[in-house]
This record gives structure tokens, sequence and C-alpha cells, in this order.
């Protein structure tokens, strides 16, 4: 069998060494020349990358058919991600190019991560932590609430979200749940109820997401979903920036439907962890109009923003490496999974 030769990219130091020894485990490495880079893979510096049969990514690397169009041999695209929406998949379809996911390995990680910007919005902790960067504490307007006898939504209930419907049991909340294959066998055990969007909006003191980035869900959270929210709940956002649509989020805030929101996702994220980026590019009026708006978002007392680290526990990141060198392991030996194109 011939040598594959697969570029990783955005790998830091310990990540090369954990799948460096991952591909002897497997005995995969001789069949793998396997070279390890820090940055992403764009457009503009894919012709010093033509040798690359693979390509392993993380959710920063949009492969588009623009970069494609000059990798001409690559066979194999391993997303070191869940969603796969940074990826144009017809033009790997029709260039014959095999894509995994990883499509389990932080549904706690993530869940748990929901509970940290829900306590931090819950419990005025942002608002304590920057009161205490000026010196000043207004004990006052620090009075946060309990989530206990809460009612919290989650729209989503697949892997990611009924984790998160465990711990809002555990702290004693009512859940609501809408999804689009309700399973009731596991609402009765666990304790949930599924209901339409409009009620779950209505009658909910959180909205929590959990939802991937598809056409169905774009700017499923607008004016009109917003506008029939419980006035003051808060909304939280761990699945896709693309789900918000962040104007209207923004008139939500200001207008007081919503007390607060918790992101770990926001659209046009990319240039606010890398600004850098903007000058790398043509830039699009609406892009420009994103940054503009996260900006707005970010300058907010009651908007808590991390920079989609959701996923980004020790644990949750070997996991994502173990399942991608199996996905290059299943692949090699002729049975491709996680296939997602």
């Amino acid at each position: 069998m011939e040598t594959l030769h697969a570029g990783f990219f955005e790998i830091k130091d310990w990540q090369a060494q954990y799948i460096a020894e991952g591909l002897r485990r497997l005995s995969l490495d001789e069949l793998v020349e396997a070279e390890f880079l820090p940055h992403q893979l764009t457009p503009d510096g894919c012709e010093r990358c033509t040798q690359y049969d693979v390509l392993a990514v993380f959710i920063g690397t949009k492969v588009s058919r623009k970069t494609l169009e000059v990798l001409p041999r690559v066979r194999l695209i391993l997303t070191m991600s869940t969603g796969y929406d940074h990826i144009d998949l017809e033009a790997c379809r029709e260039r014959g190019i095999t894509v995994c996911n990883v499509p389990h390995y932080g549904e706690n990680t993530v869940a748990e991560h929901t509970f940290a910007l829900i306590l931090s919005l819950s419990r005025k902790l942002h608002a304590a932590y920057f009161q205490g960067l000026r010196g000043e504490y207004h004990i006052g307007s620090l009075r946060g609430f309990d989530l206990y006898g809460k009612t919290i939504g989650v729209v989503g209930a697949g892997s990611i979200g009924l984790h998160v419907i465990r711990i809002a049991r555990g702290f004693g909340m009512r859940v609501l749940a809408y999804d689009a294959r309700p399973q009731r066998l596991l609402a009765d055990v666990l304790g949930f109820t599924y209901t339409d969007l409009d009620t779950l909006l209505a009658d909910s003191d959180i909205v929590t997401l959990h939802v991937p980035a598809t056409p169905a869900t774009h700017h499923l959270i607008n004016r009109e979903t917003l506008s029939k929210m419980k006035r003051g709940a808060l909304l939280i956002n761990t699945a896709r920036g693309s789900v918000v649509d962040t104007e209207a989020l923004l008139w939500a805030l200001e207008e007081g439907i919503l007390g607060g929101a918790g992101l770990d996702v926001i659209e046009g994220e990319e240039y606010i962890t890398d600004e850098t980026a903007l000058l790398k590019m043509p830039v699009a009026e609406q892009t420009l109009r994103q940054l503009v708006q996260a900006h707005l978002l970010l300058r907010r007392e009651n908007v808590v923003f991390t920079p989609h680290i959701a996923f980004n526990s020790q644990e949750a990141v070997q996991r994502i490496l173990d399942v991608t060198l199996e996905n290059l392991k299943a692949f090699l030996q002729g049975a491709p999974q996680n296939v997602v194109a």
C-alpha cells in the first residue's frame, strides 16, 4: 500500500506528539507520513500543501471549493469536530473526497460549559468580576436568582441536549424540550416534557440552543422568535453562531426582552478572535456589520462571551484526536466510518 501524506492543521505541540504516538499505537506510522502545522489551512497557502492525500482540520479552517482546487491529491478530509459546515461537502462529493467527522466526543463537556454560562449570568459572576476590576462592589446590582424551580427550554434534545437536561434536573429545574425527533421514553425516564417551539420560548426562564448549523436552523432565533420569549429570560448559545440573528439579539437585549445572553459562538466569531484575518481578505459589508454587532454585544455586562471553547476540555480534545485516528484507520482499511460526505 502506498504511503499517504497527511497534513494536520491547527495543531499544538502536545497534540502533535499525541497523534504521532497514536499512529504508532494503531500501526499506521508506516502507512501515513504526517505533518503537523500550527496554523489554519487557507486558500492562499494551499500551494505548499499539494502533496497531501489527507487533510485533518478543526473548525477554524474553511475547506472551500477554491481550497480544494489547488489540492488535487486529497482523498480524505478528517474534521476534528462534530459540525462540518466549514467544509464544502458538495465540492468534496464532486471530487470523490471522503469527509469524516467526530460525532460524539464532548456531550458532557459542552453541557457543563452551558451551565458555566448560565451560572455566570444567573449569579452575576460576570458583572461581579468587572466590578472587582474597578475596585467597586454594588451588592444590590449583583443579586442573582436561583435555578431551582425555574424552567429551562432545551432547543435540540440530541446527545448534548440530553446531558443539559440531566444537569438541569439535578438543579431541580423544570425542563421543556423542542426537537425534530422526540424520544418519548427518554422524556419519561429523565423527567422532561416535549413541546412546540413557541410554547418553549414563552414558558422558559432560560433557553439554551443545541442544534446543528443547517439551512433550517439559520437564524432560528430572530426578532419574531425572540419577541415570543418570556420577558427577562436568558438565552444561551453553545451551538453555532448562525443559529442566532445577531442584530435581533442586540435588539432583544436593548428592549429588555432578554435579561442576558451567554454565548460561546457568534456570527463572525473568527474575526473577533483573530481580527488580523480581516487584513488578509476582501471584506464584505456583511462581515463588517457582523463585527460591529459582535463588539456591541461584548461590551454589555449582561452578555457573557467565550471564544468557542465549550468543547475545549483536556479529556474532550483527546477523545477528538482518538476518534480522528480511528477514522483514518477505518479509511485505510477500506471501511470508512463517521462519513458525512
